[in-house]
């Protein structure tokens, strides 16, 4: 049986009324609080949010990656359509040549259309843009076992590329999103790991009766794909309600036996890694109450 393990979701956005100084060292705060007990770090991939400070997750990464050499790290998820697969192909196996092997590669077909227009990207339609998913996902995976290497897609392709040093070990490829009738079935093809983001017990195992049928239909063994799930964590030794989160977002809260027992119906159902996000960020009040409380339930 895969243990559980946890992990931290870096904040690549100042919060309100703060400067981007405060963001990185509040992040560097936590890591360090942490080191030694949450094995992954992970970062979300956006511009832009409300005006706020933001930092190129990519860039980031790589800093904190070489700043912190004791965490594995991964994007999640990257948006395929921000940069080109070769490239992604390329940066990736620097990446994992330089850490000796620390890196999950978190991607999806991407969503924020805002962000896509404002930065002068294309924002086709979701068919479309998962066909640049299945397309970016097949360059990278053959980049990073062959070079050079060719593929032709129905969007994207290359030619002869050169892509030295191979990656070895190959980073698993972690594909995000929630999509029953294309984004599970790529994840049946083609993903190591699979995630999604906000979403409430009853829902993820419903997600995890689709993904079971698209690996029959695949021939892919279900047991063989990581589960995991990002959520947003309020922990108060009363169980102190939060307030409702204003985008709508699924949020695990309570007491320390309550929100184990809502992780353990995540368990229940196959997960075996959460990325987290503490809401009293950058007080260390939750997340010590979690360390102490919570993690040992499932070790």
């Amino acid at each position: 049986m895969t243990k559980i393990s946890f992990g931290w979701i870096c904040n690549t956005v100042a919060r309100q009324g703060t400067e981007i100084k405060d963001l990185s060292r509040e992040n560097d705060r936590t890591i360090e609080h942490i080191a030694g007990i949450f094995p992954n770090l992970w970062f979300d991939d956006h511009f832009h949010k409300d005006n706020a400070p933001t930092l190129e997750s990519w860039t980031y990464l790589t800093y904190i990656t070489a700043k912190f050499p004791q965490f594995t790290v991964g994007p999640l998820v990257m948006a395929q359509s921000f940069r080109n697969p070769a490239l992604i192909a390329k940066m990736t196996s620097t990446l994992q040549y330089l850490t000796g092997g620390r890196l999950i590669l978190g991607i999806g077909a991407g969503w924020k259309e805002d962000e896509h227009l404002a930065y002068g990207y294309p924002f086709p339609p979701g068919k479309v843009r998962l066909e640049h998913l299945e397309d970016a996902v097949n360059i990278i995976r053959t980049m990073w076992t062959q070079s050079p290497a060719s593929y032709e897609g129905m969007h994207l392709s290359i030619h002869q590329a050169e892509n030295q040093p191979l990656p070895n070990p190959v980073p698993p490829l972690l594909i995000g999103g929630l999509g029953e009738k294309v984004t599970l079935k790529l994840v049946a093809k083609y993903a190591d790991w699979m995630n999604f983001t906000f979403t409430d017990p009853d829902t993820y195992a419903h997600k995890m009766n689709v993904l079971r049928a698209h690996c029959q239909d695949v021939g892919r063994d279900f047991e063989s794909i990581r589960k995991s799930v990002w959520a947003y964590v309020s922990i108060t030794p009363d169980g102190e309600v939060p307030p409702e989160d204003k985008e709508g977002r699924f949020l695990v809260y309570g007491t320390p036996q309550q929100v184990t027992e809502t992780l353990r119906r995540y368990t229940d159902v196959g997960v075996t890694h959460f990325m987290l996000r503490f809401m009293d960020f950058p007080k260390f009040d939750g997340i010590d109450l979690f360390i102490e409380k919570v993690m040992p339930e499932f070790s």
